[in-house]
């Protein structure tokens, strides 16, 4: 409880070799806002955040001026689609720090201060920004949640496994076959995952080990690539 209430998007993905957050800011900003304004509604917020990394000025760009087409649909502002809940939502563009990417870094950095993190507790959903109440979720989770809102909870606990819900977007770097995005089921190998949607290594060589989950993750060798993606 509190008399005001923040919620906030956080697009300040700095891991090398992660783009999630860019590809979908920059492909369909409407849906991360669509998910900012199911947050803040579910959580009687009337302030959104859309917090994107500095090196993301096209996505920073786009987010703008899906906000402003928002806007002028009604579906941003006093009345959101004519109801008498009302959200005022802005972006911030982040100024390259990495550890920003965690939660009360973040909401320093938006009070203006050093961009560090704080212990916990207080939790931000108690004490946030400015002291008020304040949910922060990354860009793929509010995507989700304007698509599961839209479908319904039973399409997305149909997917993936019984502790590891729905689908999961992961980053395929320049060695693979068919670098990208790929939005996989949770359950499925990494087996599959290389061999199948990467499309094996570059060249068609064979691959000697795969890094997994960025700078802090592990290196697998073949005969470990049978663990499926989930997490348990």
């Amino acid at each position: 409880p509190g008399p005001e209430k923040y919620a906030i998007a956080n697009s300040d993905e700095g891991d090398p070799g992660s783009f999630v957050d860019r590809v979908l800011l920059e492909s369909d900003p409407h849906a991360l806002l669509e998910g900012l304004a199911l947050c803040a509604f579910a959580i009687g917020a009337r302030h959104g955040i859309v917090y994107v990394r500095s090196e993301y000025p096209r996505a920073a760009e786009r987010v703008e001026g899906a906000l402003a087409e928002a806007r002028a649909a009604g579906l941003i502002g006093a009345s959101v689609a004519g109801s008498d809940f009302a959200l005022d939502v802005r972006v911030v563009r982040g100024e390259g720090s990495y550890v920003c990417g965690e939660e009360t870094a973040l909401i320093a950095a938006l009070e203006g201060r050093r961009g560090e993190v704080r212990v916990r507790p207080p939790y931000p959903t108690s004490h946030g920004l400015f002291g008020r109440p304040t949910v922060v979720n990354n860009a793929e989770t509010l995507v989700s949640a304007a698509w599961i809102v839209r479908n319904g909870p039973d399409a997305f606990r149909a997917l993936g496994t019984a502790a590891s819900r729905g689908t999961k977007a992961i980053c395929l770097n320049a060695g693979f076959a068919r670098p990208g995005i790929v939005e996989a089921e949770f359950g499925v190998s990494l087996r599959e995952l290389i061999e199948g949607a990467a499309g094996g290594a570059r060249g068609g060589e064979p691959l000697a080990a795969e890094a997994l989950g960025g700078p802090m993750g592990s290196v697998l060798l073949p005969d470990e690539w049978d663990v499926p993606l989930c997490y348990e």
